[in-house]
């Protein structure tokens, strides 16, 4: 199960987001690129895999490099 601070997967949403908070029978994701909260059941919230951490940061790099981004 997530912690507070790590990227999450929720299932049932089909989105990613970051654990702000987690109390019992509901955890508190907010999006990668920040905005609004929602709650989750943590039966289905799993923590979200390496790769999927990793892809917006390069596609951010990715876009620097082209100069699409300052």
């Amino acid at each position: 199960m997530p912690v507070v601070g790590d990227l999450a997967y929720d299932t049932l949403r089909d989105r990613y987001g970051t654990v702000m908070e987690r109390g019992p029978g509901q955890v508190h994701l907010r999006p990668k690129g920040g905005g609004r909260e929602w709650t989750a059941r943590p039966e289905d919230v799993e923590l979200a895999r390496a790769g999927e951490a990793l892809s917006p940061q390069v596609a951010r790099v990715n876009a620097r490099s082209r100069g699409e981004v300052l």
